[in-house]
């Protein structure tokens, strides 16, 4: 007997009704956006290379620096990985704005590892997890997805501003 799932639209390659599993589709889309290059750069690339002044550096406009980019991406990433674990936490009141914190000279290099360490444990909890976890959980997890890619565009925009993109590694 054929199992098919219907998918929202954020999971986006895949016809509406697909054989593929939630848990292949789910974890393809977090690899895109971690560490394996596809229809744009992952995040690990993105950030490669940088220097804490690079990560730092804001357009006269105000907008986010890439260390902020990614503090972000941490904090959300991880408050949501331990909300699917199933683990308690105290309510945090904190604003948004709060999360797009700076990192200095002697925490970038630990900002790099902990974006990689929280998507690497995002992909572990993927694939530990059964499909019926997967099923509860898909469109928060794509959301997830989306919102990385969203802010890897971002970051890749802020390297082209300041002239440390290399467009040979995926980006013209």
């Amino acid at each position: 007997m054929r199992k098919y799932i219907v998918l929202p639209f954020l999971l986006v390659g895949y016809c509406c009704y697909s054989q593929t599993s939630t848990k292949a589709i789910l974890l393809e889309q977090l690899k895109t956006t971690h560490n394996k290059a596809d229809w744009f750069v992952p995040v690990n690339t993105a950030i490669e290379g940088l220097t804490p002044e690079q990560a730092n550096w804001k357009d006269s406009s105000g907008n986010h620096s890439i260390a902020q980019l990614v503090n972000h991406l941490i904090f959300w990433d991880l408050d949501q990985l331990e909300k699917f674990k199933g683990r308690k936490k105290d309510p945090v009141n904190i604003n948004n704005d709060d999360t797009f914190s700076p990192a200095t000279q002697a925490t970038w290099d630990g900002t790099v590892k902990r974006i990689d360490s929280v998507l690497t444990a995002w992909e572990q909890a993927i694939e530990q997890a059964d499909e019926k976890t997967l099923s509860s959980s898909y469109s928060t997890i794509a959301h997830i997805n989306a919102h990385n890619a969203y802010h890897i565009g971002q970051i890749l925009f802020v390297r082209k501003q300041q002239g440390s993109w290399n467009p040979e590694k995926g980006v013209k």
